[in-house]
């Protein structure tokens, strides 16, 4: 039997996932439908490495694309002073973060933030928000993992009841 989130059932938690300096198209395009399925919203961070119109994008996101929620920022400093995230309701993805991803809070609205893929986040940001930095433990097999992937974890792991 499929599980299908219904539309609005997730009306009771908000989820916004932040992609900051995003470098590789056919990721945020996976990365959007992902929010699409999730009913979340997708805020992309300036600079971007790649064009909106760039066809790796529309491929990874398929027809689903032009129907994401999405916003783009010139900067972080922006994103902060519209989306005014409190302090619970940050939670900065990164390779050293200081708690596993099963112990994130899950506030009604809740933004999940992520670096570029070859950079991680800004430094500034992470001294920020360090009491809110979390990772998706792996094995020392790899150095990580791929960021729409890591997304998909982690977006879904908010979802759950």
């Amino acid at each position: 039997m499929a599980y299908i989130l219904k539309h609005n059932q997730s009306a009771q938690c908000e989820r916004h996932v932040v992609l900051v300096a995003p470098e590789i198209p056919g990721n945020t395009g996976s990365i959007g439908r992902t929010c699409l399925g999730a009913e979340a919203y997708l805020h992309l961070i300036k600079p971007l490495g790649f064009s909106l119109e760039n066809r790796d994008v529309k491929r990874a996101g398929l027809d689903y694309w032009h129907r994401v929620k999405l916003t783009i920022w010139e900067d972080f400093e922006s994103f902060e002073k519209k989306m005014d995230p409190q302090k619970d309701e940050m939670v900065l993805f990164t390779k050293n973060g200081a708690k596993p991803l099963w112990d994130m809070p899950s506030p009604a609205r809740l933004f999940l933030v992520f670096g570029s893929e070859t950079r991680g986040l800004p430094q500034t940001i992470v001294s920020r928000y360090k009491h809110a930095t979390y990772q998706i433990p792996i094995t020392d097999e790899i150095r990580s993992l791929n960021l729409a992937t890591a997304v998909g974890i982690a977006l879904y792991e908010s979802l759950r009841p």
